[in-house]
């Protein structure tokens, strides 16, 4: 086979199926790729699905040797976020390294596989009463969404107000780099990778600084009730009673807002989770405060992500969710767009952007990203968009540390053979 090119050309030849299928020995399988295997709409010449993690370790060496280019794939429900790689020689299909290899329930604590499916873990973890609370998408946990899918993309749910993010309830990972080798780092692993947190870095990275093996994840027990407070109204109000509920001493497990494209009203629902007087008790506080009432059930829309031709991820302060909002609506009567918000009122929150061409699409995000003067202040990143507006898009906005992100993928992909180009600059 032809050498890898640092400019990202193509090998010379195809990838040679048998050398591939022969670092496996045995534990998996590889075929020509279909039609289907593709990512985020860069067709795939080859997919590999190792049954073990000296298999996966071993094919990546083989593979990089070769100078093939290797994206992972798991449940394949977020292949087109972030951005498209420069090609793809290989998809290693992580669903064959699949096992839940410990879960101790007396320290809260689980270790599983890359291509677990989430409900799987929470299937089994909730025998004990237990639950990793990531909210992530219900669409994406439907469609089999994996353990080393969530750290690749790391999505915000509703309950990290309370419990924190993804990030943080990750207390080791073992990845295989791209030269094969198996390291590791955090808590609940065998060999250390001095210097790097790997379990921090590799998370919300989409696959360009390894594959994820495992990860040990920190549980948390189901509380026994819950009480919903929801309150409908218009959204200068509905900002503003947010952010003082955020604040309110009763203590919610999530607030969230949904506005849809073109209203000037919203929906405002807080979750209170506890023991069940203790519930009633904040339940009642919470409808005191924003005139709301409780009810029997999430809202339909809840931790989903909203519709429209772009998904954006936004983040702001506690003060700015409202300069957020309000800049949503003047970006559609600005642009022609149509910009629907729904997420955290403690500042991370998803748009469903629908724009008419590429221009007004670009447009709107711009000024979106107007709302934060800088990335302190807030940040819009666009996730996932259709390729006919790409070219006019900034995907990123401005980034802090880039350079800094660019000399760790030197480090562990120093032949960019990991997903090049997925990642904010190129990486």
């Amino acid at each position: 086979m032809g050498p890898f090119h640092a400019d990202g050309a193509p090998p010379a030849t195809a990838p040679d199926l048998a050398v591939l299928a022969r670092s496996l020995e045995g534990a998996g399988e590889v075929r020509e790729a279909e039609t289907s295997d593709t990512v985020d709409g860069v067709p795939a010449t080859a997919v590999a699905r190792p049954t073990s993690i000296p298999a996966m370790s071993a094919l990546l060496r083989t593979a990089t040797a070769h100078g093939l280019v290797t994206v992972p794939r798991g449940g394949g429900t977020a292949l087109n976020w972030g951005a498209p790689p420069e090609r793809v020689d290989l998809i290693l299909d992580t669903t064959g390294v699949n096992r839940l290899v410990d879960h101790e329930a007396g320290d809260l604590v689980a270790v599983a596989e890359a291509g677990l499916p989430l409900h799987e873990l929470q299937e089994r973890v909730a025998g004990t009463n237990q639950e990793l609370l990531t909210d992530p998408p219900p669409e994406r946990v439907a469609a089999g969404s994996t353990i080393g899918g969530l750290l690749a993309t790391a999505p915000s749910g509703p309950r990290r107000l309370e419990r924190l993010a993804v990030r943080d309830l990750v207390l080791g990972a073992t990845l295989v780099l791209a030269d094969g080798t198996v390291a590791a780092s955090g808590g609940k692993v065998v060999k250390n990778v001095a210097g790097y947190d790997l379990a921090k870095l590799v998370t919300g990275s989409l696959g360009t600084l390894g594959i994820v093996a495992r990860a040990a994840f920190r549980l948390h027990p189901v509380r026994p009730a819950r009480a919903v407070v929801i309150r409908h109204g218009r959204l200068e109000d509905l900002t503003r009673l947010a952010r003082e509920t955020v604040a309110a001493q009763f203590v919610p497990a999530a607030v969230e807002i949904d506005r849809p494209a073109g209203s000037d009203d919203a929906t405002l629902a807080v979750l209170l989770e506890g023991t069940e007087e203790a519930v009633a008790a904040r339940a009642a506080e919470a409808a005191a405060l924003i005139g709301g009432e409780r009810v029997e059930d999430l809202p339909s829309w809840w931790a989903r992500m909203p519709g429209g031709d772009m998904l954006a991820k936004a983040t702001a302060t506690l003060t700015g969710v409202a300069d957020l909002v309000r800049t949503a609506r003047a970006a559609e009567q600005r642009h022609g767009a149509a910009i629907a918000v729904r997420g955290s009122a403690a500042g991370v929150l998803h748009l469903g952007i629908t724009a008419p061409d590429g221009p007004s699409a670009a447009a709107a995000v711009e000024t979106l990203r107007s709302a934060a003067s800088t990335p302190r202040d807030g940040t819009v990143t666009v996730v996932a968009a259709p390729r006919e507006f790409r070219d006019t898009l900034d995907v990123w906005g401005p980034v802090a540390g880039l350079g800094l992100m660019r000399r760790i993928k030197e480090r562990l992909d120093p032949g960019r053979n990991l997903s090049p180009g997925r990642f904010v600059g190129g990486i």
